[in-house]
């Protein structure tokens, strides 16, 4: 199986807490066969988080910057990267009304390339059914079923 990770599921890598339902997923995930890959669209989400958390006295921006190095270089994620196809479609999903082009991004890069999308997004994915569209997304709770 292959899967796109949603942005929330490279936060533990950065340092940054999640909930519960987020972790136990990831922990499916290193018991199965999986190929896990990521976007650098969620780097971009994930720099986002840190400049806000940056404020706070609990962020640890060595951390943060180890996990950003340790996503990029150890092999564990793959990079899944986006060609004209994905933009495409991430333009197509926003005309529909969508207006989270990183969560419009992402989708469109699980369906392009035939990933299943891991997130927690409910949104997301009602607006994907409601409109008829693929719906590639896998929540935590489902994982079980796919691995």
């Amino acid at each position: 199986m292959r899967i796109l990770l949603d942005t929330s599921f490279i936060f533990p890598t950065l340092g940054i807490g999640v909930k519960p339902d987020v972790t136990r997923a990831l922990q499916d995930l290193a018991h199965g066969n999986v190929e896990t890959r990521f976007s650098s669209f969620s780097l971009l989400e994930s720099l986002w988080q840190a400049a806000k958390l940056k404020k706070s006295a609990t962020f640890d921006e060595k951390r943060f910057l180890e996990g950003v190095k340790s996503i990029l270089d150890s092999g564990a994620y793959l990079r899944s990267d986006e060609g004209f196809e994905v933009y495409r479609k991430a333009t197509e999903v926003a005309g529909m009304g969508h207006r989270d082009m990183i969560d419009n991004i992402l989708y469109a890069n699980s369906v392009t390339n035939g990933l299943k999308f891991l997130t927690v997004d409910q949104e997301l994915r009602s607006f994907v059914r409601e409109h008829g569209l693929e719906d590639s997304t896998v929540f935590p709770s489902e994982m079980r079923m796919f691995l």
